[in-house]
């Protein structure tokens, strides 16, 4: 399955929607709803909600994000919003502020 990579210098203001992994490495606002993993790289950007399979985040997140399996925070990852999924994982060193729901039916 091919990848969705949104480069370091593209700034898309909109929603992305789609069946494919979307990988983020330059800046989204608004927000991005796919069946499949979102992975927000060290420089990557979002002021938007997020939907996905599972939402892996090393840049900077803010909005709500919501994934069917898993989220994960990196030690270099920073997210201002609500999580809800059934499994969360924040590394030491994350920056985290907001909720978090894990009363997801699986």
């Amino acid at each position: 399955m091919a990848n969705t990579v949104i480069g370091s210098s593209i700034v898309i203001d909109g929603e992305i929607s789609g069946d494919e992994p979307v990988i983020v490495q330059g800046t989204v606002k608004g927000r991005i709803a796919v069946s499949e993993s979102v992975y927000v790289e060290n420089a990557g950007t979002l002021e938007a909600d997020v939907e996905g399979d599972s939402v892996e985040i090393g840049g900077t997140v803010t909005g709500n994000v919501t994934a069917r399996t898993r989220v994960e925070i990196k030690a270099e990852g920073k997210m201002v919003g609500d999580v809800k999924s059934p499994r969360i994982l924040i590394a030491d060193g994350a920056l985290f502020k907001g909720n978090i729901d894990m009363d997801v039916e699986r």
